[in-house]
């Protein structure tokens, strides 16, 4: 009896939240609302690491970017290898799986960057590349079974919007002054858009992440920003007139002085904190902002610190009703993520190698680990980044307010 009272009210959870994604999210005033109105607080999750690796979370130091990441594995496997392992890594880092556990935790959006890379060649952006589209197709396919809401975040865009490891670029963000870049970003946007233009699980666009460091000169690239969002919405808008579109501020997503009046009537604004103080006077003049402009705000990525830190900061944005999609989702033996992955010895040796200097063939020889070694290292990693053999970080899970999970 009990048995059935829980299905039934299962499938009413499950009647209501199709409900909700029955149309397109948008925005009304200050709030993200539901196709009916509902108000649409997100609290959500980044699905770092998958569709743009990054070399921190695999402990190495100086390969922190794909490319880099690209590389050591190169050297350690050649290119016939390397292509099955990302091939492997793709398939195996996110699965239906790890969506349907999130739904269990009550997760009710993903945030997913993705490197520009995967769809188009960078030697010849002429050929359009099928990878990044079979790997969204792939996790909006799982979501909409769910019922999870997804937001497309370009990580790197063609050029660099940042000029760091996080956009896999080449140390200066020349996206801004570069139009050829900038062309292929919009184009590359409005064929990402026009393809899920009808997808109402998609929320929305999120066009360039942490633009312009505050490490180059801001004084010149910060007006060159807005401009460049105008050009990305407006050849959006040529195809797709429903899904929301999320704007970061300059200086890693922090800055909004950057902005002037909304330029569009389903934007959302969205900031990046990372290491502050949990306070309201962090978040105050993004409260400010969206006071004046009447417009949505969203904090997009914020975490990598401790459990008490993250309770404190969720419960911050919660009580000013900012929607939010904390970082990451999984990552290698550290417990600031949902779901961390066992690093073995073998793996630490290709940590070890990815650390050293290696300016000359010579250097790559002498460390470079044996063969049996790395191959059973990048195996077992894949075997160990499936959620069945995870560890699950149960107080971190709480510290975000989502319910307990059984171990996997």
């Amino acid at each position: 009896m009990i048995r059935a009272s829980i299905l039934l009210v299962f499938c009413w959870i499950t009647s209501l939240s199709f409900a909700q994604f029955a149309g397109f999210v948008t925005t009304q005033g200050q709030q993200i609302v539901f196709s009916n109105g509902e108000p649409y607080q997100i609290r959500g999750i980044n699905l770092g690491n998958w569709l743009v690796p990054e070399g921190y979370m695999f402990h190495f130091d100086h390969a922190s970017s794909p490319r880099l990441i690209q590389q050591v594995i190169l050297e350690l496997v050649g290119p016939t290898k390397a292509r099955e392992f990302w091939q492997k890594y793709r398939d195996q880092y996110i699965t239906q799986a790890d969506i349907a556990f999130l739904k269990k935790l009550g997760v009710n959006c993903v945030r997913v960057p993705f490197n520009f890379r995967l769809f188009l060649c960078e030697d010849h952006p002429e050929i359009l590349l099928p990878t990044g589209f079979e790997m969204l197709d792939r996790v909006i396919r799982w979501c909409e079974e769910f019922q999870i809401g997804v937001i497309l975040d370009m990580h790197c865009a063609p050029g660099g919007q940042t000029g760091d490891n996080i956009d896999d670029s080449y140390g200066y963000p020349h996206l801004f002054e570069d139009k050829v870049s900038q062309d292929l970003t919009i184009d590359l946007w409005k064929t990402i858009a026009d393809r899920y233009a009808n997808k109402t699980i998609v929320i929305g666009y999120d066009l360039l992440n942490e633009p312009i460091p505050h490490f180059v000169d801001t004084a010149k690239l910060n007006p060159l920003l807005e401009p460049l969002y105008k050009r990305i919405v407006a050849g959006i808008r040529e195809v797709d007139q429903n899904h929301l579109i999320f704007l970061g501020g300059a200086q890693w997503d922090s800055n909004f002085a950057v902005f002037g009046p909304p330029f569009d009537s389903k934007l959302v604004y969205t900031f990046h904190k990372y290491w502050t103080p949990p306070t309201q006077e962090v978040i105050q003049d993004y409260l400010n902002f969206a006071n004046k402009y009447n417009v949505p705000i969203f904090m997009g990525e914020s975490g990598e610190n401790t459990n008490e830190w993250i309770a404190q900061f969720r419960n911050i944005l919660e009580q000013n009703h900012i929607g939010w999609c904390f970082w990451p989702y999984k990552k290698m033996d550290a417990p600031s993520c949902i779901v961390q992955i066992r690093k073995t010895p073998e793996f630490e040796q290709i940590i070890t190698y990815a650390k050293q200097t290696r300016m000359s063939f010579g250097e790559i020889r002498k460390h470079r680990p044996e063969q049996l070694v790395v191959f059973k290292a990048l195996d077992d990693f894949l075997h160990n980044c499936a959620l069945n053999q995870c560890t699950i970080n149960v107080e971190y899970i709480k510290a975000l307010g989502f319910s307990d999970a059984e171990r996997k």
